[in-house]
């Protein structure tokens, strides 16, 4: 669905000077994944996943989303098309003062007849749980319904791949979970491409797969559970790993035979059972 090859790219700095942000990143994403991508502030997780829509181009090296070429000028538009974006607030993505209308705002600019807007933006709702607020003004929404209905209006597109840029950064716990329900199902049960940009290790446990980006390189690639064993080196570069794994890492460095890559709660609770035994 998405092929990432040697891609490269640099911003300008204030002196005129190029600061290389994302370096040879080679990455391929199959149909119907659920990726998330991690990375500390300013290690090009951003800059990436501008580039799986072409809001940004590489500078070197190639991205492919569906097999077509992002550098592709005449293929832009289905590129657009075939993957959404959700940004970090989504005040800056609601256009509309009634929230179906705003469901409705990017099919109408497709040209899609109205019938065919009607079952999108009501399929939309539903998929995402704001049905009963169709009617409602969206700034009178809590962020977490807020970030819902900018879902839905990608959803309304009915695109292959949804990239999202730390969604839930904004929001409370409340409003977190809600969120994430959304993203599980959307790609659970809709079987959506989801590409999760986050520094939240407790959203990306609930991904299949997981990548580490670090200075503009990526350094993991795998499972939760393999990418997460590795304590050490993501607390070398700047991130945490889930709590219940901490946990297990310490115990484990006393000498205890816990498991390495517990994810859950359930699952230390499994462990440490066990070693009572």
């Amino acid at each position: 669905m998405i092929k990432v090859k040697d891609l490269i790219y640099s911003y300008v700095k204030d002196d005129g000077e190029y600061e290389e942000v994302l370096k040879n990143v080679n990455i391929e994403i199959e149909k119907g994944d659920f990726v998330a991508v991690l990375g500390h502030n300013g290690s090009g997780k951003s800059t990436f996943a501008k580039h799986l829509n072409a809001i940004l181009l590489p500078l070197g090296g190639k991205v492919y989303v569906g097999g077509i070429d992002t550098s592709d000028d005449e293929k832009l538009w289905d590129i657009r098309r075939s993957v959404g974006m959700v940004f970090q607030n989504p005040d800056n993505q609601i256009v509309a003062s009634i929230v179906e209308e705003d469901v409705a705002f990017a099919p109408e600019n497709l040209s899609i007849p109205r019938d065919e807007i009607r079952k999108r933006v009501d399929d939309a709702l539903d998929a995402v749980g704001m049905s009963e607020y169709k009617n409602h003004s969206p700034h009178m929404l809590s962020g977490g319904q807020k970030q819902r209905v900018a879902i839905a209006g990608i959803i309304a597109m009915k695109p292959d791949i949804i990239v999202m840029d730390e969604p839930t950064a904004m929001l409370d716990p409340i409003g977190r979970r809600e969120v994430m329900q959304t993203i599980d199902e959307l790609n659970s049960r809709y079987g959506i491409t989801i590409v999760l940009i986050t520094h939240n290790m407790d959203e990306a446990v609930k991904a299949r797969r997981v990548m580490v980006i670090d200075s503009g390189r990526l350094v993991i690639d795998g499972t939760p559970k393999e990418v997460f064993k590795n304590v050490d080196l993501l607390r070398s570069i700047g991130l945490d790993v889930p709590q219940v794994t901490l946990l297990a890492y310490e115990l484990k460095k006393q000498g205890f035979n816990i498991k390495d890559d517990v994810l859950t709660v359930d699952e230390c609770t499994e462990e440490i059972y066990r070693l009572c035994q």
